[in-house]
């Protein structure tokens, strides 16, 4: 145990240093007029405090959509954040006994845009409601859409509801003093907020839940009151509603708790809410196809919207998916279907729903919103419009740039390389550029377009697809051509390479240590890029020493650019296939490692406010491929404070049952991908490519507990 604990303490003290080192080594670019902002004490550079606060007051500005002042931003620097759950109160609630300034009005006297008696549907609540950042001191409600209410006279025979215009006023005092309302006995203020991807006691997706102010612990009798108050005058919440009782009010919770296991409405603590989701929206999307359930050995094609038991790795595109178990979100399949921009969601029990079942077999139309799904019959008609609207109507030439001629060190190639050795390639390359330690992103060489493009002309394959591209067999069957491209590729992994080539793989494979196995990765140029990530379209071959030349893995990669998934999708954006190129990424192989992981500088899945979101998994089971029935560490993670995460969902995969991120990690990774995220929003701005911009990163954690990071993309735009 001692052992043990000295090594985990070794680790830590490692993570720490490297974070340090990484936001020193930074501050030795020049500073740009934005960063000039943060350089409070004007050395001309920024401190590590400095550059932390620069990170995440620009993530912040992203999403309100101007700039903070410079008072606001020294304000922001001398005061810490209060991001802890369950703490705040509701906002502006605490005014002594000051004297309303008007008559009291009866909740039915309130105008609209104050507030309102009733609430009749789901339009009325979405009129109410307020869903955003500017939630003042109430940080647990930042990007939840909620609605809050006042109830008086509780100690009366006549309690009065009051629900609040919550656009109007974000706080309780504002309203108010609208309402004519004082202080005094029998008040209770709380909020009413709306969860969309969460199971409902009713068994469908879609729950309200209500909570008071942190620091209130109202007894049983009072709860089931504003419970039966608040279905009364809003029907749609009935069997819908459950009450979340934040920190203040644990204590008597716990102290009633047989009464509240005997209620007819639930509790609902945080994490049992995601505990517990019933719907969640992958992507949201809106597509037209026929829906059918998928068997594992049954190929779609793109005009089917497919109903899956689990998520296949191998799934060319289609028109949409659902799927009846939670996907893994940074699976490659939801990436392309992301890209493609197709619906997904995981819908619980999908083929059993009573909105889904009847439409199997038939032509629908199929949309996946925060809130909810949409499905319908739809026309043969109505198919074959969405599909010649979505379609390009020109053929595209995706840019393919020969002048580089020679395989380079990824030291040697810069973000503006993308068109000569692909994004994958650049990525890693800049990753490089960013001042991490040492070992954090992998040390290799890049493989120039140049190499593809001339072993293809030496073996006269671009006149063989030429052929295949005429055929009308292979234009129109989809096994036909399933087995034309099988042979191609065949044909590539047995053609021969030019001397020059041979000679130029064989100096790069002695370029590293002798024993070491080479990963051979794809990078084309029509992968990873802004809009269309490619992710999971072409493969990727590790070179082990007993293999001989280096050759057979890089033809491997080569040949994958013929992939039946790749074809498709390039087919169906009509990207020109002669214009596609190969580039290769090459540097050691990771094995053994103790987990792999996918970050995203945005929370993708859940929508909140001011979170990365991140899957890791155990060893080799890869998040981006997950093997059947795999569920990865599941966390959310705050942009402000590394020690402010939450665990959405363990892995099934761990011995323990423990988590698999430990604190060390996160504070690592909280670093790296402000960093990440900063850094690549300027190279891509620089290049128009901002809008709702976030940047995905691959990880792995080493045999040795080193951090690594493998690969950034920009999410799908």
């Amino acid at each position: 145990m001692k052992r043990k604990y000295l090594i985990g303490v070794f680790f830590a003290c490692v993570l720490a240093f490297s974070t340090i080192v990484v936001l020193n080594t930074w501050t030795q670019s020049k500073l740009s007029g934005d960063e000039i902002r943060f350089d409070f004490d004007l050395d001309g550079e920024l401190s590590v405090e400095e550059q932390r606060l620069m990170f995440r007051v620009t993530r912040l500005e992203a999403q309100r959509g101007n700039k903070f002042s410079e008072g606001e931003i020294r304000q922001m620097r001398t005061g810490e954040r209060d991001r802890s759950r369950g703490r705040g109160g509701f906002g502006g609630g605490r005014r002594g006994s000051r004297a309303p300034s008007g008559p009291r009005l009866n909740p039915e006297q309130v105008a609209f845009r104050d507030g309102a008696a009733t609430i009749p549907d789901r339009e009325t609540f979405e009129k109410l409601s307020y869903q955003g950042t500017e939630v003042r001191i109430d940080t647990q409600l930042t990007g939840i859409e909620f609605v809050k209410f006042q109830i008086e006279n509780t100690h009366t025979e006549n309690p009065q509801l009051y629900f609040m215009n919550t656009e109007t006023h974000r706080s309780h005092g504002s309203f108010m003093d609208a309402a004519g309302l004082g202080r005094g006995q029998g008040q209770m203020r709380g909020v009413l907020s709306y969860r969309p991807l969460f199971m409902a006691p009713n068994g469908e997706p879609g729950v309200y839940t209500f909570e008071f102010n942190p620091n209130d612990a109202f007894p049983f009798e009072e709860i089931k009151l504003a419970h039966d108050l608040l279905v009364s005058k809003m029907p749609i919440l009935k069997n819908r509603l459950g009450y979340c009782p934040l920190w203040g009010a644990i204590g008597i919770y716990e102290r009633e708790k047989a009464r509240y296991d005997a209620a007819e409405f639930p509790v609902y603590f945080e994490d049992d809410l995601y505990a517990n989701v019933g719907y969640l929206p992958l992507n949201q999307a809106a597509s037209f196809g026929l829906l059918r359930v998928l068997a594992m050995d049954e190929r779609p094609t793109p005009r089917d919207i497919v109903i899956c038991p689990t998520l296949p790795n191998e799934m060319p595109r289609v028109a949409g998916v659902i799927t009846g178990v939670r996907q893994t979100p940074l699976s490659h399949v939801n990436l392309r279907a992301i890209q493609d921009k197709v619906p997904n969601a995981f819908i619980t029990k999908a083929w059993e729903n009573a909105s889904i079942a009847p439409l199997i077999g038939k032509y629908v139309y199929y949309a996946v919103n925060a809130d909810g799904f949409e499905i319908r019959e739809a026309t043969l008609k109505e198919v074959e419009t969405h599909f010649s609207e979505l379609r390009p109507s020109k053929t595209q030439k995706p840019k393919r740039d020969l002048s580089v001629t020679e395989i380079l060190p990824l030291d040697d190639i810069r973000f503006s390389d993308a068109s000569r050795f692909g994004v994958k390639t650049a990525n890693v390359a800049t990753l490089r550029t960013f001042g991490f330690p040492e070992g954090t992103v992998p040390d290799g060489f890049g493989i120039p377009f140049y190499f593809y493009d001339a072993f293809m002309q030496h073996n006269g394959f671009y006149a063989k697809v030429e052929v295949l591209l005429d055929d009308p067999a292979f234009q129109r069957d989809y096994d036909a051509r399933v087995a034309a491209l099988k042979t191609l590729r065949t044909d590539i992994e047995k053609g021969e390479m030019p001397d020059w080539m041979l000679d130029a793989l064989a100096t790069l494979h002695d370029a590293f240590p002798e024993g070491t196995s080479l990963r051979c990765r794809s990078s084309t140029n029509n992968e990873d890029l802004p809009g269309f990530s490619g992710a999971g379209l072409y493969d990727s071959y590790t070179h082990h020493p007993n293999e001989g030349h280096l050759s057979k893995s890089i033809k491997q990669v080569f040949a994958s650019l013929w992939n039946f998934r790749a074809f498709e999708a390039r087919d169906f954006y009509r990207i020109d296939h002669l214009s596609a190129a190969m580039g290769v990424l090459v540097h050691p192989n990771f094995g053994s490692e103790l987990a792999n992981g996918v970050a995203v500088s945005n929370d993708v899945v859940y929508q909140t406010i001011g979170n990365y979101y991140l899957n890791t998994q155990v060893g080799e089971d890869l998040v981006t491929n997950p093997e059947a029935q795999s569920i990865p560490e599941e966390i959310l993670l705050d942009w402000w404070d590394s020690n402010d995460y939450r665990v959405v969902t363990k892995s099934n995969r761990t011995t323990d049952g423990g988590r698999i991120l430990s604190d060390a990690y996160l504070r690592q990774l909280n670093s790296y991908l402000g960093i990440i995220h900063y850094r690549f929003n300027q190279l891509y701005g620089s290049i128009g490519q901002t809008k709702e911009f976030a940047m995905e990163i691959e990880f792995k954690i080493t045999s040795d507990g080193r951090l690594s990071i493998k690969q950034a993309r920009p999410w799908g735009q």
